[in-house]
């Protein structure tokens, strides 16, 4: 069975960095497309960013363009969201996902995977 268990979320100020880290147990990292989503109350989840097996494609949300940077070890079953320049209305929970047969711009679109961690709060006061 494929779990995913997210770190490094918390509070943090406006312009300051984080780092997500997922890792996945019970099954083969490097077969699986991982992603990330989050959902602020209120909101509906939306898609963040994704990386594909290798590392070599990756896709990010218009809103976190230039900001976020998504990278995976493959050595490690881990993947990782740096944050930087961070803004209030990144406030929300974010959830790793993995997904084990997706491509191109449906990575971007939740249906696409199969496996959704627990999620870790990210909080970024106005």
């Amino acid at each position: 069975q494929v779990q995913l268990v997210e770190s490094g979320g918390g509070l943090v100020q406006t312009g300051g960095s984080l780092r997500l880290s997922c890792t996945l147990s019970g099954g083969t990292f490097s077969r699986y497309v991982m992603g990330w989503f989050r959902q602020a109350p209120g909101n509906e989840r939306e898609f963040v960013a994704a990386i594909k097996r290798l590392g070599t494609s990756t896709y990010y949300a218009d809103s976190v363009k230039g900001r976020f940077i998504n990278s995976r070890d493959n050595g490690k079953n881990t993947v990782y969201l740096q944050m930087n320049s961070l803004k209030p209305e990144d406030t929300a929970g974010y959830y790793c996902t993995a997904a084990r047969a997706a491509r191109g711009n449906h990575v971007m679109m939740s249906d696409a995977y199969e496996y959704f961690g627990q999620g870790i709060r990210v909080t970024v006061p106005s």
